[in-house]
């Protein structure tokens, strides 16, 4: 099974959550920030925080770039500060380009300034880890 790790973090939260996610996938974490977009991948971590009540716009053109049939599955995880808004962004871009997207994301708060502090704290990583091993375990027969 072939599982990357993607992500776009400007202060480093959704980072942290992309670390932990390829650490127990057992792969690498890759920002998305001047990389080329996967060209095969059974399962596609993909990481984004909230900026300003949007995605950045690396993460939509990373988006634009993704190949449905050499992507098989996107799982998208995200971090903000005030709102959940990056899974169902994401997700519409994803399906439009006739991408398949799992129902199941990982969100957490993100620090922002004094706001949250030090999170994504080390609840927030085995979190994800869990949420990374069902994943795995549901899409990676």
């Amino acid at each position: 099974m072939n599982t990357q790790v993607v992500y776009f973090s400007k202060s480093g939260n959704t980072k942290k959550l992309a670390e932990a996610i390829a650490q127990t996938a057992g792969v690498k974490a890759t920002p998305i920030q001047g990389g080329k977009a996967v060209t095969q991948a059974d399962i596609l971590f993909l990481g984004a925080s909230v900026y300003w009540a949007g995605i950045d716009g690396a993460v939509k053109r990373y988006i634009e770039q993704l190949d449905g049939r050499k992507v098989k599955k996107v799982v998208v995880f995200s971090t903000s500060a005030l709102a959940e808004r990056a899974f169902p962004d994401i997700k519409k871009r994803l399906t439009q380009a006739g991408i398949d997207v799992a129902e199941e994301n990982f969100y957490c708060r993100g620090q922002f300034m004094a706001m949250h502090k030090n999170r994504p704290n080390q609840d927030d990583i085995q979190e994800v880890q869990a949420f990374t091993k069902k994943i795995l375990a549901k899409y990676g027969k």
